[in-house]
């Protein structure tokens, strides 16, 4: 709560968590011990999610409660047979698999990739996140194809929560942290 308004908590939802009776009662319970505004709150599941009963996640997705419409919702890349989630649920990122990423400078196949995903999400007007950024050439391939935000090491390590500020700070955040 101390970290700059902008920046928001993504949270990865594992198959087992997704499956939870009472996925929606920790959420929202997290939101209210917390005090975090659910627009800071970004929910990321994976296709393998989707994939193990797709009527009744999408139905999560959308129905799980008056957080869902302010919370941001992130799908990791899914295979080209499954862009018709894309269609089903109103997500508003998309993750760009490190395994492209990693090879997308010497790999024409893996850039025509990030490419195609980065445009296809730009045409849908979502939000594309590319994971796995290494290197400087990794960050510049990735912003030249229109990428919106970038992960990976080249951008900064785990870290304990505690670091966090200074490392606001530093990208000219403004942080009020104690």
């Amino acid at each position: 709560m101390t970290w700059p308004d902008p920046v928001s908590v993504a949270v990865n939802l594992s198959p087992a968590q997704f499956k939870s009776q009472n996925l929606v009662q920790v959420v929202l319970g997290a939101l209210a011990s917390t005090g975090l505004a659910p627009r800071r709150l970004e929910l990321e599941i994976t296709e393998s999610v989707l994939l193990q009963n797709e009527a009744n996640t999408l139905a999560t997705c959308i129905n799980c409660g008056p957080w869902a419409s302010a919370s941001r919702w992130t799908i990791s890349v899914p295979g080209t047979r499954r862009f018709a989630y894309l269609r089903s649920f109103p997500f508003d990122k998309i993750k760009i698999d490190r395994s492209f990423v990693r090879d997308m400078t010497s790999s024409d196949e893996c850039a025509a990739i990030v490419r195609a995903v980065a445009g296809l999400a730009r045409s849908l007007d979502i939000i594309t996140v590319v994971e796995g950024i290494e290197t400087n050439q990794q960050l510049e391939m990735a912003r030249a194809e229109g990428c919106d935000e970038c992960q990976g090491y080249l951008l900064g390590r785990p870290m304990p929560e505690t670091e966090v500020p200074k490392i606001l700070r530093k990208q000219n955040f403004v942080a009020t942290a104690a």
